[in-house]
């Protein structure tokens, strides 16, 4: 462990920080206030992104100049060169809220340790956009000490304390973990909410921000957590157990209008002991010992097509060669299987219903998807004959094993572009199927299963199965699900489609399936 931490100090970013505070308290007049932020500014920031993120020669060279141009503003009152430092160090947080971005799109909705930690490097922006307000004298409709504060609170609490709760998630992951990171996610954006437009949303996001921070602790105190590491953590957590106290007797003392705490009281203690408990403690935790991630990056064969395109002229009969790779075929009803296989010889009519939420959204959507000729659904929930073809495609241009397209559509107007491919794992045979968009692809990785002789596919199954967007190196994994169940029913198939995002079921199709 300290030999992490003497390899985290002998790095050039660390050692600019050192300097330029070292600097910064020889040669200035004492102004704690303004240091809290400055030292998470030089110190702070830069060396969790160097622990998080793999920055090249050039984005190091900004950071250090946005560290170089936080010191220099101690030392000038030209308004030319103030606008110049803070344009520099702005610049930086953008840089580090981009490796944010880049985390995000590479994963998508999954994994909410790295999604807390994404969360984090973005939030470090919203801090450098404060600091550019204090500076340049903006009006932010709030007092200066005010909008300082503002980016001390973007600096800690919404970038050292995301990340931290990211990195615990590495080690531990529970349900109510989970929902205490949404809420520290979200705390730093509600409590300005509330500070700026209603004091009731103020006092209300705090004291759910406190139960969030006071759960997360009591998880630090309980969960195991490697050597000296563990009394870091233990020890930043309590001090933030403390001083987050301050914040909703702040909040209280706004709504109701005393004077129990006041922004002297909430510099002197609540920012002091953030900046040098938290702070310290948790870059030093993180430093001696980093936990490795979870997440594995996306290896199954992803289709190359994009936008429209054409099939060859070769007919296919089926969506699959033999439903057997999937599953035990003994296990379903023949005609199921016979449908997979000779997909051809079947007509469907479907009813499509749409949530009474979402109906807005596809009235709206349904004028985009008769342009693309792509996941154009009607708007009715008529049941209406829904024809089909299969092509077989190009496997060099698509790239997968054996692509077939099954392409839908009513009165001659396309419905669906589908192409269906297949992969395997090490414990599951995967339907792989891809939707060309414009300049995109989105793919459903179903998983199939059976009970009581029906199919079951959903893509809220395990290994690779789920809903992914893929755009150019990127392959994001949407927070959307589909599930199918296909039976036969006196010699007829019925087959109902679900999908949900976020959870929240938003479409709903029956289709009647029988033999031409």
């Amino acid at each position: 462990m300290l030999v992490n931490l003497r390899h985290v100090l002998s790095r050039p970013l660390t050692i600019i920080g050192l300097v330029c505070m070292a600097t910064l308290l020889l040669f200035n007049e004492p102004t704690s206030m303004y240091y809290y932020l400055t030292l998470a500014q030089l110190i702070f920031v830069p060396v969790m992104v160097e622990q998080l993120v793999s920055l090249k020669n050039w984005q190091r060279l900004i950071i250090a100049g946005g560290q170089l141009a936080v010191t220099i503003l101690y030392f000038i009152q030209n308004n030319f060169l103030i606008l110049l430092c803070v344009l520099i160090y702005l610049l930086s947080t953008l840089l580090i809220a981009s490796h944010g971005v880049n985390r995000f799109l590479k994963r998508g909705f999954v994994n909410t340790a790295e999604i807390m930690i994404d969360i984090g490097l973005i939030y470090i922006v919203m801090g450098g956009l404060w600091f550019m307000a204090f500076h340049l004298q903006l009006d932010t409709g709030f007092s200066p000490i005010i909008t300082w504060l503002t980016a001390i609170h973007f600096h800690y609490s919404a970038f050292l304390l995301c990340i931290t709760v990211g990195l615990i998630g590495r080690l531990h992951m529970t349900r109510y973990f989970k929902f205490c990171c949404a809420v520290i996610a979200a705390g730093p954006m509600l409590v300005a909410a509330g500070i700026t437009f209603s004091r009731i949303v103020e006092i209300i996001s705090v004291s759910l921000y406190v139960i969030a921070i006071f759960s997360t602790s009591f998880f630090v105190m309980k969960w195991p957590l490697p050597g000296i590491q563990r009394l870091f953590i233990r020890l930043a957590f309590l001090i933030l157990c403390f001083t987050i106290i301050w914040s909703f007797l702040y909040a209280y003392s706004n709504l109701t209008g005393t004077n129990l705490i006041d922004i002297p009281d909430m510099l002197d203690f609540h920012g002091l002991l953030n900046c040098l408990g938290f702070g310290i403690s948790v870059v030093i935790a993180w430093s001696l010992l980093l936990p490795p991630t979870k997440q594995h990056d996306y290896t199954f064969p992803i289709s190359k097509i994009r936008g429209r395109f054409s099939p060859t002229n070769k007919p296919a009969q089926g969506l699959v060669d033999d439903m057997s790779s999937y599953i035990n075929k003994e296990e379903i009803s023949e005609l199921v299987h016979e449908f997979y296989e000779q997909t051809a010889q079947f007509e469907l009519k479907a009813s499509v219903q749409w949530a009474a939420w979402f109906k807005p959204f596809a009235f709206v959507y349904q004028f985009i998807s008769r342009k693309m000729g792509q996941l154009n659904l009607p708007y009715s929930s008529k049941m209406i004959v829904m024809d089909g073809e299969i092509w077989q495609v190009d496997p060099q241009q698509d790239g997968r094993e054996k692509p077939r397209v099954w392409q839908r559509s009513i009165n001659g107007e396309p419905v669906f572009n589908a192409i269906y491919s297949q992969h395997r794992d090490a414990a599951n045979t995967y339907m792989n199927i891809a939707l060309p968009l414009p300049f995109s692809s989105m793919h459903g990785i179903l998983q199939l299963s059976v009970k009581d002789r029906a199919l079951y596919l959903t893509s809220d199954g395990q290994g690779d199965a789920g809903t992914y967007l893929t755009f150019r190196s990127y392959l994001f994994k949407l927070p959307l699900h589909e599930n199918f169940v296909i039976r036969e029913q006196q010699g007829i198939l019925t087959a109902t489609h679900q999908m949900t995002l976020f959870g929240i079921k938003f479409l709903h199709i029956d289709y009647h399936i029988r033999k031409k």
